[in-house]
């Protein structure tokens, strides 16, 4: 085995610590996209989505081990689901499309790149494999087209946006506070 894709112990508690800090995000951004809806009626959470892949996004990149974005998307639902999430247990399904969509860029790179353009991609990976699951789950194929098309765009754009370069941002803001320092990120040479 390759023992550069070994997790550490501290990469372990840097995977979870983000999942709970997500885990309770994502459910303040649920009251935040709720009130949007109040605004801008249903296509507000497709403009608003991409925030629920940052999680993963962050973590690949300042981890840069196999399946982290999987792995830290699953603890955020676990601490949803745990802090009481009203949608319940299918949170579980729903890390899961997310965090394979948001890990699919990095395993098509062998978790080797880490640059601007695959950070974007897994947010338009996870957008893309999220909008296939809600497709099945919510019988879009009964809307109309043109919202179909509408929701798609916004989505994706939404997942690029706030899941790609949101996340790198984030990441590279808390970077420069050392809290990363020797990560994958920010290795110690």
């Amino acid at each position: 085995m390759d023992t550069n894709n070994r997790w550490t112990l501290r990469e372990m508690v840097v995977a979870a610590a983000l999942g709970v800090v997500f885990g309770f995000l994502y459910l303040l951004w649920v009251q935040f996209w709720l009130f949007l809806r109040g605004l801008l009626g249903p296509l507000s959470m497709d403009i608003v989505f991409g925030f629920w892949f940052v999680a993963s996004t962050i973590a690949a990149y300042v981890i840069r081990k196999p399946w982290a974005a999987l792995g830290v998307s699953m603890a955020a639902v676990i601490t949803e689901i745990l802090a009481g999430s009203p949608a319940g247990a299918i949170l579980l399904l729903t890390g899961l499309v997310q965090g394979l969509g948001s890990e699919v860029p990095f395993l098509l790179t062998r978790w080797k790149r880490y640059n601007m353009a695959v950070l974007l991609a897994s947010g338009a990976c996870a957008s893309l494999f999220s909008y296939v699951y809600t497709w099945i789950r919510f019988s879009y194929w009964t809307l109309d087209s043109k919202l179909l098309v509408a929701m798609f765009i916004l989505r994706v754009t939404s997942g690029i946006l706030l899941g790609g370069a949101l996340g790198k941002l984030i990441a590279d803001w808390v970077k420069k506070t050392g809290v990363f320092r020797g990560l994958g990120i920010d290795p110690i040479t």
